[in-house]
């Protein structure tokens, strides 16, 4: 049912009518063949006014001037007239062709939409030529003519060109049209439409006398990008009743414009010698010169702008990666520091805390030794009063002192120890008692010797020897 509803709303678009039961009626009697009922509706339908009212207020009027230059003598077979009722594509179509010379342009509508003598709208949505189409919702976005579709017919309209009349001609793009018009906008040129219709008696004569000329066939490929289609194939077919071409041959002069509309710039009908056709179209591209030439400036600037603020934004990213390089090279600063204070500081603190410790242990020690000195000394109790029984013992340390004491001869060596050590003159604890003449050191295999049995009864002269 989706096929059968695009199909009724396309044949309405193409021929205007808005009775739904004819217009089913019609494609019914021709088998649903779309373009078999459009070609028979529109070869037996007449133009009518060139002004219709565009909607509850608005009237457009839809002036067409061919300005074909061809002469009133000259015979033609004309193929179908266009359909009737242009001015309801002005409202329902969103791709528009703008007929008209180039004079009052740039003034009125600026560089995209040229106008002059009058508006002709048509539709390149409904061709599947632009993002548009009057089709019913659940296929208003799908071209009718895929872009694979219309390269195809493209490309089969410049073989089949060649091998009837040679490689001398335009250089037909072989791309669809809106392709071809897209590559005109971005090189700057004019669009070079052709329309060949294959059965017109003209044809022939026309492509290998004007289209295949060498001064026509070098001018056009210099200053356009050319486009032809046979209006047998479907993009071709659509696009003559686009442009409404009444007689053939035709050519066509266009320009991309705003918002997926074209301008008409000049159009060509019947046949014509290359003079002919290089006078329109010098005339015309000197007309259109201006705006081409400020539509590449305006293209440079915005070029330029581009690439003018790539440069801003590389040298701003620049700059605000070196600011964050500092940035982070003075937090990384911040932390070294940080870091080497509180490593100082634990350092110190550590330091402090072992001078602390070690003086601590040092005083414990002291009171320690000061607390044995006088266990010793109290071990040693009185110092006996002189008699046989008491021996005389005489210590000399290293440093010169001298000391002197009485003990009972049967205390042992280890009191004559104890006694050194309460005297507190020694730093050191290894240490050993020695007598000289004859010398005989006191160690520990003496200490429990009595002073009587070691031989120092009733006096001695001892000295301390360091151990080392």
């Amino acid at each position: 049912m989706a096929d059968v509803a695009d199909k009724l709303a396309y044949f309405q678009a193409i021929t205007g009518l808005e009775d739904v039961d004819l217009c089913t009626e019609i494609l019914a009697a021709h088998g649903w063949d779309l373009e078999l009922a459009i070609s028979s509706f529109t070869t037996t339908s007449h133009p009518t006014t060139a002004t219709a009212t565009a909607g509850d207020d608005d009237v457009v009027d839809v002036n067409v001037n061919n300005n074909n230059l061809q002469s009133s003598s000259q015979s033609e077979l004309p193929l179908p007239p266009p359909p009737p009722g242009l001015a309801w594509k002005i409202i329902k179509l969103p791709v528009s062709v703008i007929s008209g010379s180039l004079g009052l342009i740039s003034g009125a509508v600026g560089l995209g939409l040229w106008a002059a003598g009058g508006v002709l709208s048509y539709s390149l949505g409904f061709m599947g030529l632009g993002p548009g189409s009057a089709t019913s919702s659940s296929s208003a976005s799908a071209p009718l003519v895929s872009v694979s579709a219309a390269t195809t017919e493209a490309m089969n309209f410049v073989a089949a060109f060649e091998r009837d009349y040679g490689t001398t001609k335009p250089n037909f793009v072989g791309e669809g049209f809106m392709d071809a018009l897209q590559r005109s906008r971005n090189s700057f040129k004019l669009l070079f439409v052709y329309l060949h219709s294959p059965d017109h008696p003209d044809t022939p004569l026309f492509c290998r006398r004007t289209l295949c000329s060498d001064g026509f066939v070098e001018f056009v490929n210099q200053n356009f990008v050319c486009w032809g289609g046979s209006i047998r194939a479907s993009e071709g077919f659509k696009m003559s009743n686009s442009l409404k071409a009444s007689r053939f041959p035709f050519c066509a002069l266009v320009m991309a414009a705003t918002n997926q509309r074209i301008a008409l710039l000049q159009q060509v009908e019947g046949p014509k010698s290359p003079e002919e056709m290089l006078v329109t179209l010098q005339r015309v591209l000197e007309e259109s010169s201006p705006v081409l030439v400020a539509a590449r400036l305006d293209a440079e600037e915005r070029r330029n702008n581009v690439r003018l603020r790539e440069e801003q934004d590389a040298a701003y990213r620049a700059a605000l990666e070196a600011d964050q390089a500092r940035e982070r090279q003075r937090r990384e600063e911040e932390e070294r520091l940080a870091r080497e204070a509180a490593e100082a500081e634990r350092k110190l603190k550590e330091e402090e805390e072992a001078r602390e410790r070690a003086a601590r242990e040092a005083a414990e020690k002291q009171a320690a030794l000061a607390k044995l000195r006088e266990e010793k000394a109290q071990s040693l109790g009185e110092e006996p009063e002189k008699g046989p029984n008491v021996t005389q013992v005489l210590v000399r340390f290293p440093n010169g002192v001298r000391k002197e004491r009485r003990f009972n001869s049967t205390v042992t060596i280890q009191s004559l120890y104890d006694y050194v050590d309460s005297l507190g003159c020694l730093e050191v604890e290894n240490y050993s008692l020695v007598s000289n003449f004859p010398r005989v050191v006191y160690g520990q295999e003496k200490l429990t010797l009595s002073l009587k049995e070691a031989g120092l009864h009733p006096q001695a002269s001892l000295f301390v020897e360091l151990s080392s």
